[in-house]
């Protein structure tokens, strides 16, 4: 009888990877004790009964049309849910659309790699706001993208700026692919634009024939419920690309987005889009449960997530005292914060994970990595408020520490200036 031998060795895979793949992920260790991280949302105010009553529903009643991809609704994803967005999106932004002019996605990360391998090629320009979306930075970089980052105020990104940007680009004969904003509830600022610097940017826009990308992924999470109308609703032709998810109003996991643009847009990028669908289970339970819970839901999950937006805000307050700056959001799910000029949130983020806390630094969030070298994002929806003020309290020690910030000390002043 013959066996066979075979070697313990590790197939080399390394000589027959192409160039340009960005660097290997790291293996999952779980989140840490103390996330600050993320997109997360609350899971406490998930409608978790909601959507079990949902999918039971939609089940009994449609779960044949599983056997078919597209579910009898077409490639741009099921009908009801569609339905569904084009009376929110009216609503909610004053976007005239039809269900036929919405495309599902599997999460606006989809729609940001759609947008750009239907409009993108390497050494094309970009415009985009200084501090903006890691997961859109990131793309344009590995893309070979050259980005112009405008930078940011109280209102959003600074339309004498851009102005500048694009008469200069025009004069070298540059003529950018698109204006990539997130004008409502702004990451990582969290700063709304107001609706007359939203008719400035679509007549920049429009002077330049520069497209806008309105990447309106947070626009549901406003404490007070009032936001001015999206970008695409204002405007006059079909120059704007729209996006939007149910990651943040209902939960990420579920992974569904939805694009609005004209269809000689929408064509191209579900001619690119080569998934045969999103996950339909999922969005046939959501238009099941939006329907007639969605406004009902987000008034809730928006009141719980100001409770722990205030949580946070004292907390800093109680350990970093003035050394820790930041301007109060009015909506979202993370806070823009600006520590003393000597620390490098960078090496601070190292520094936390160590002791259990993440934190997104700063200038992984930015195109002037030295304007944003003492920033850091803290997502504050998926900690409970015990883990919140611990794990600030365990920040502030760290940055005492390594980087001298005398957070303690800062916080005594204050009380006794009180």
């Amino acid at each position: 009888m013959t066996s066979t031998n075979f070697t313990s060795a590790t197939f080399d895979f390394a000589p027959l990877l192409p160039v340009g793949l960005p660097p290997p992920a790291a293996r999952w260790t779980g989140l840490a004790r103390y996330s600050f991280v993320g997109g997360n949302n609350d899971p406490e105010q998930l409608p978790l009964d909601g959507l079990i009553d949902a999918v039971n529903a939609v089940l009994r009643r449609e779960g044949r049309t599983l056997a078919t991809y597209g579910l009898a609704s077409g490639p741009q994803g099921y009908r009801p849910l569609r339905e569904f967005l084009t009376a929110k999106l009216q609503r909610d932004a004053g976007i005239a659309c039809s269900a036929d002019d919405i495309l599902i996605v599997s999460g606006s990360l989809q729609a940001l790699d759609l947008v750009n391998q239907t409009l993108l090629a390497r050494g094309d320009t970009v415009i985009v706001e200084q501090e903006s979306y890691q997961g859109a930075l990131n793309r344009l970089t590995r893309l070979g993208v050259n980005t112009i980052g405008i930078p940011l105020d109280h209102d959003g990104m600074r339309m004498d700026v851009l102005a500048s940007s694009l008469a200069d680009l025009k004069a070298r004969g540059i003529r950018p692919k698109y204006i990539y904003t997130i004008p409502t509830v702004q990451n990582p600022t969290g700063t709304i634009m107001p609706a007359a610097r939203r008719a400035e940017l679509l007549r920049l826009s429009e002077q330049y024939r520069v497209p806008i990308f309105e990447d309106d992924c947070y626009a549901d999470l406003i404490w007070d419920g009032k936001r001015p109308p999206a970008i695409h609703a204002m405007a006059d032709n079909d120059g704007v690309i729209h996006i939007g998810s149910f990651s943040k109003s209902i939960a990420p996991a579920l992974r569904v987005g939805f694009i609005v643009a004209p269809w000689t847009m929408l064509s191209r990028m579900l001619a690119l889009k080569t998934d045969a669908g999103s996950g339909a289970l999922e969005q046939m339970a959501l238009a099941e449960y939006c329907a007639p819970h969605f406004s009902s839901h987000v008034p809730k999950l928006t009141a719980g997530l100001r409770v722990k937006l205030d949580t946070l805000m004292e907390a800093l307050n109680e350990h970093f005292g003035t050394t820790a700056e930041f301007d109060a959001p009015k909506g979202g799910i993370f806070l823009w914060v600006k520590l003393p000029d000597n620390v490098d949130t960078l090496k601070l983020c190292s520094a936390a994970l160590a002791a259990g806390v993440s934190i997104n630094p700063g200038p992984e969030w930015s195109t002037d990595k030295a304007y944003s070298k003492n920033r850091l994002r803290l997502c504050f929806a998926s900690p409970s408020a015990e883990q919140i003020r611990e794990g600030i309290a365990v920040l502030a020690d760290i940055c005492r520490k390594e980087f001298g910030v005398p957070v303690r000390i800062a916080n005594v002043e204050k009380r006794a200036q009180i």
